[in-house]
């Protein structure tokens, strides 16, 4: 048995970074669809009301979703509700890097060239599994600042968790993520997968995420194949 004063089973570090960035699709950023549909006061509490029933965000921060309980989410900081709706929108039946399918995370870059690798790739996925490589998707910047004890993964390389192929990489990501969060470490720093040179920061806690302020716009475009573009806006 270990001695209290046995090494980490993974490499921790306290660091500070005052500016990391992540990609959120241009239409989060609007207001409600069915704002312009409200009168007055009444009407608009009303629409309020159809929201909360529905939004997996308001859910979580009434009462918890998931493995996700609605004291961890974060009120009355700027932009708290795209902090709060990265970790209760999980993806029910698809796990990512570092978080399981009833908890979300914040994943973040220090470069936007990361930021557009890494979700270029995804959604390149989702263009292929539609059987159409026509797209054309902008993005809005979310700038935050981020600090605390670490798990650092970026001399670990050949870790299991930064496997390109998900069965593999998600598996033992999600392993060292739960233990991570069991330990209260505020997060994963891990070199991007998709945009070699990249560094990536997967924030587990709503609270850890700091600061955030709305950035640039970018724009991704696919027009026929796989590869696929992009502008700043």
């Amino acid at each position: 048995m270990a001695g209290s004063d046995a090494p980490p089973a993974h490499p921790l570090v306290r660091e500070a970074f005052p500016r990391t960035i992540r990609l959120v699709a241009s239409a989060r950023l609007c207001d409600a669809v069915l704002a312009p549909l409200a009168d007055d006061d009444d009407e608009r509490a009303l629409l309020a009301e159809i929201e909360g029933a529905t939004s997996g965000r308001l859910i979580a921060e009434e009462r918890g979703i998931g493995g996700l309980g609605a004291d961890e989410l974060v009120h009355g900081v700027p932009h708290a509700r795209f902090i709060n709706a990265s970790f209760a929108y999980a993806k029910p039946r698809a796990p990512m890097r570092f978080n399981p399918a009833n908890r979300g995370a914040w994943y973040a870059a220090l470069a936007l060239e990361t930021c557009i690798a890494e979700v270029g790739h995804h959604l390149t996925l989702a263009l292929a599994d539609a059987g159409d490589f026509n797209a054309v998707v902008d993005y809005g910047e979310m700038l935050a600042s981020m600090s605390g004890l670490f798990i650092d993964l970026r001399a670990a390389v050949g870790h299991a968790a930064l496997d390109p192929d998900p069965a593999t990489g998600y598996a033992a990501g999600n392993a060292l993520a739960a233990d991570a969060r069991a330990q209260g470490h505020n997060g994963i720093i891990y070199p991007s997968v998709r945009h070699p040179g990249g560094i990536c920061i997967a924030a587990l806690w709503p609270n850890v995420v700091q600061s955030v302020v709305q950035g640039n716009l970018v724009r991704l475009i696919w027009e026929g194949s796989p590869d696929y573009r992009w502008e700043a806006l």
